[in-house]
């Protein structure tokens, strides 16, 4: 299933933005008002899986039970997920991964997957920077990302703020600082990193790194990876792209941005919010989610822990949605699905050109997904059109078969075709640490 992308998905029609406003009080209200039936059909699904109860161990009783669980599950909110990152392999013995925070905006956190490594490592690891789509999920939809990279780089994730949670004190955030964050992101981290683009963060860190070599940076990073990125969406557009177009930016304006009411930290901010892209993300794929939620009664009444427990942390991820900034929102669709301004040669970053023909010290991978149905083939792929003056030899592009935009990034052939590619791709690109392996006699190891 896709993960959203920035207008990455149909919202529903609405009328003026004065009308829109007081949406998002109704969505709370109407959550609040929901609350006594949710504890009341989680006491019943209680009730008839107690194994004290009779009706517990006959269809009746799990069926009643397996309904109250959807009901539950149907109309809770989903909060902030947790990353269940503990420990990693590295070398075949399992250490202890701690979670720290090293860098922080009011929209940003960078966080540090440290491993505490007991022995030093026999081959070359890595500085990863994954730059976490800001596009409605939480960046924790990324786990299996960071799980399969941590056994042998040193991992850095951006972790986005809900804007419902910044109070409105902080002031705006709009592409333009997206851009900002990334490259201050870069500096802190100093050099010797290589950056991971997963979907909508494509454009803003082709830009960082465009302006960083326009300025000759010193912390630009070895490489680039772009993974699913709507870097030129007018190449095979997909109907969410086609979207954007026609309806324009004003029509998102008016119909999807509302204020965060009282009493969320956020209070009177305009955003664009979860519920809104939810609702988006549900409908493109309306027949496939019903058919799950109708796999896990069957799952529930049939006594089938374990697929049903697969289908709880999918959808605790899945359903578990942040708002966005308004200006950053609209100034993304604006600037990406209207405009097409990054291909167009028309972007600009608070008003200095951004121009990826400067790029020639970073390298460039590009992957896509066969059935991506948010980022159609060739969008990005786009990117090594754009980036003229990267050798040849650094520069290499991989299209990765049977999976849609999900599988880019996450699931079994992420973890067995692309993530090997990547990491090869990063080590031979990884020139200033295989120079220190070597002087220190590692690569005789």
């Amino acid at each position: 299933m896709p993960i959203g992308e920035f207008g990455g998905a149909p919202t529903p029609p609405g009328g003026s933005f004065m009308l829109s406003s007081p949406l998002y009080l109704f969505f709370e209200v109407s959550h609040a008002a929901l609350n006594p039936a949710r504890a009341f059909a989680d006491a019943t699904r209680l009730c008839f899986k107690s194994p004290v109860n009779p009706l517990s161990f006959t269809p009746f009783g799990k069926s009643v039970a397996a309904a109250c669980e959807l009901f539950e599950r149907s109309t809770r909110r989903y909060g902030r997920p947790e990353w269940r990152i503990d420990s990693t392999l590295v070398g075949g013995e399992r250490v202890p991964v701690q979670i720290a925070t090293v860098w922080e905006r009011p929209f940003c956190r960078l966080l540090h997957f440290e491993r505490c490594l007991l022995h030093p490592p026999r081959r070359p690891q890595p500085k990863i920077l994954i730059v976490a789509p800001m596009s409605g999920h939480y960046p924790s939809l990324l786990r299996g990302t960071v799980e399969a990279f941590l056994p042998n780089h040193d991992v850095y994730l951006t972790e986005w703020v809900d804007a419902r949670m910044v109070p409105l004190a902080e002031g705006a955030f709009d592409l333009d600082d997206y851009i900002d964050y990334v490259i201050s992101i870069l500096h802190t981290l100093q050099g010797d990193t290589h950056v991971i683009a997963v979907c909508q963060p494509s454009v803003p860190v082709l830009a960082a790194v465009a302006l960083m070599e326009a300025k000759d940076d010193p912390y630009v990073p070895n490489s680039m990876v772009l993974m699913g990125g709507p870097i030129d969406t007018r190449r095979n557009p997909t109907a969410v792209n086609k979207l954007a177009e026609q309806r324009g930016t004003d029509w998102f304006r008016r119909n999807v941005i509302t204020k965060v009411p009282f009493p969320n930290p956020g209070f009177m901010r305009d955003v664009y919010p979860g519920f809104l892209q939810l609702n988006g993300f549900m409908s493109m794929n309306l027949d496939r989610h019903l058919e799950a939620h109708k796999d896990l009664f069957m799952h529930l009444v049939q006594g089938d822990g374990d697929s049903a427990q697969k289908h709880r942390e999918f959808y605790d991820e899945y359903l578990a949605v942040m708002d966005l900034a308004a200006e950053f929102y609209l100034q993304t669709v604006d600037t990406v699905f209207v405009r097409h301004a990054l291909p167009k040669g028309t972007m600009k970053h608070r008003a200095v050109p951004v121009d990826p023909e400067r790029i020639h010290r970073v390298a460039l991978m590009t992957v896509e997904g066969e059935h991506d149905d948010i980022s159609g083939v060739g969008q990005t792929e786009a990117a090594h059109d754009l980036c003229i003056n990267i050798p040849a030899d650094r520069r290499t592009h991989y299209l990765q078969r049977g999976v849609g935009h999900y599988g880019v990034f996450n699931g079994s052939r992420f973890r067995a075709e692309i993530a090997p590619r990547i990491a090869d791709f990063v080590l031979s690109n990884e020139t200033s640490m295989l120079r220190r392996w070597k002087r220190n006699g590692a690569a005789t190891a």
